[in-house]
């Protein structure tokens, strides 16, 4: 694929507002993760909560966006520049030049839920908007709006892909000449269909997820919105950091199972390479998907020990936000630039022993190496698999 600049990029989720909080959770090894304080929830679950954002509101203009999902994004928007990074890519390109491709995979259906507790004998669901709010297109037209862009639109819900499926077709519409930038990540909030269905999938763990441990119970749901801005590189951008390749696959092996062989993720991981024109052993750290279930991790130890062995080494990040679902990928995107930018293996958070049956290279501590590229991994139900390689510009 044609190597894009990313310009900016920012995220904001139980791990902290904005990326100097997150760099400094990486760094301390201080996860988010607490004990579930939502009414109506599984008992005695842990959840990735960012209270920062409850309390916000969107601006006047755009007050029927609000929702739970909305108000994430607006905290995000807020942070590390991007809004300005974004105007300065408009007045390069023009407005109409710069898309917006955004992942989700539950939008702001927690404003839904809120309507349907409210509801009247005749069973109207009023005094809510639909369109703007629990409606999956929802969350790039108010990224759009909110940004003043006029580009093309895009919304991405392909499960736990989703923010990272944003990053590759962004590269798509920009290879096509669709556009000259885009605005690309994801956003996903903590609502009760979420982790009600996950409980009764009895896939959520008793305490913070631990990915990758011996003795790993589960996934802890969080919440996050992470948004990039990829443009064209050209020859000054070398040594900037950039979207080097991508890849995706569909395997369709269960409906929320994934194949055991990881036939899919190895297909996804490949084309990533490929696309990048990198072999396994150009890439210095894997931050794997790692949900903490016991399939899902054993499966991506296997596919990753298959094009990797065991040289390179590989950790989940979720132990410090827990699972974001369809912003997982653009949050995890953030952590691959910052695994480049400080030269830093994050090793999975709480795991003293790692399953003793993988076959893969673990981090459980931090590491200081140098790091070049990350490949980093997103996987969904359904059998959706997207991976991307984030590094520096040759």
């Amino acid at each position: 694929m044609t190597a894009l600049r990313i310009t900016a990029i920012t995220a904001t989720s139980a791990m902290g507002v904005g990326l100097a909080a997150m760099r400094a959770a990486l760094h301390g090894r201080h996860g988010g993760l607490t004990p579930c304080d939502l009414p109506g929830m599984p008992p005695g679950i842990w959840i990735g909560r960012v209270r920062e954002a409850e309390g916000l509101e969107p601006p006047a203009p755009l007050a029927a966006f609000a929702c739970r999902n909305t108000r994430l994004v607006e905290l995000a928007l807020r942070q590390d520049g991007f809004a300005d990074a974004v105007a300065a890519a408009v007045a390069r390109h023009g407005a109409d030049r710069v898309a917006v491709v955004l992942g989700t995979s539950t939008s702001g259906i927690e404003e839904t839920e809120q309507a349907w507790a409210r509801r009247g004998a005749d069973g109207v669901l009023s005094g809510y908007d639909y369109a703007r709010t629990h409606d999956l297109h929802a969350l790039p037209r108010y990224v759009r709006a909110r940004l003043g862009l006029r580009g093309a639109c895009v919304s991405i819900s392909t499960a736990c892909t989703s923010g990272a499926r944003a990053f590759l077709d962004a590269g798509m519409l920009i290879a096509a000449g669709l556009a000259d930038a885009a605005v690309v990540g994801g956003a996903d909030t903590l609502c009760r269909l979420t982790l009600h269905g996950f409980g009764s999938l009895e896939l959520l763990a008793r305490g913070p997820t631990r990915p990758c441990a011996e003795d790993r119970d589960g996934i802890s749901i969080g919440e996050a919105a992470a948004f990039a801005l990829l443009e064209r590189a050209g020859p000054d951008d070398a040594g900037r950091l950039g979207l080097l390749g991508a890849g995706a696959s569909s395997d369709g092996h269960h409906m929320s199972s994934p194949h055991p062989e990881g036939h899919g993720a190895v297909t996804a991981m490949r084309a990533a390479l490929d696309s990048a024109g990198l072999a396994p052993h150009d890439i210095g750290y894997v931050n794997m998907h790692g949900t903490g279930t016991r399939a899902n991790d054993a499966m991506e130890d296997r596919a990753i020990t298959r094009i990797f062995g065991d040289t390179v080494p590989c950790s989940s990040t979720k132990g410090w936000t827990g699972h974001t679902l369809g912003a997982s990928g653009a949050l995890e995107a953030a952590v691959a630039a910052i695994a480049v930018e400080d030269g830093l293996v994050p090793g999975c958070l709480g795991v003293d022993r790692p399953d003793p049956s993988f076959a893969s290279r673990i981090a459980v501590t931090n590491t200081p190496a140098r790091i070049d590229r990350v490949l980093s991994n997103s996987f969904g139900f359904g059998g959706s698999n997207c991976a991307l390689v984030i590094g520096r510009l040759a």
